[in-house]
């Protein structure tokens, strides 16, 4: 999933990075058969989700409201797969 297509994309610029930082970066990105533009995005992109997916289960402690056994949640899946066929 691209974050970036869902709206206008941005450039960012970062300065005064290290050399063997820059090194570092481009040689992971080579080794994934990517440029490092897509590497970098990959990562800001893995950093937002992973931080989104955070602040989410943040929000939802303390709002456990199953109350099915988990043979109920199984049945229950089955049930609906088993009407997606009709």
């Amino acid at each position: 999933m691209c974050m970036y297509s869902r709206g206008m994309s941005v450039a960012i610029q970062i300065k005064d990075v290290p050399e063997e930082v820059r090194d570092a970066i481009a040689a992971r990105a080579a080794a994934r058969g990517q440029s490092t533009q897509v590497y970098l995005r990959g990562l800001l992109e893995r950093e937002f989700q992973a931080e989104r997916n955070r602040h989410l289960l943040e929000s939802l402690v303390g709002h456990r409201t199953l109350k099915m056994s988990p043979d109920e949640v199984v049945d229950d899946i089955r049930a609906g797969r088993e009407g997606d066929d009709e």
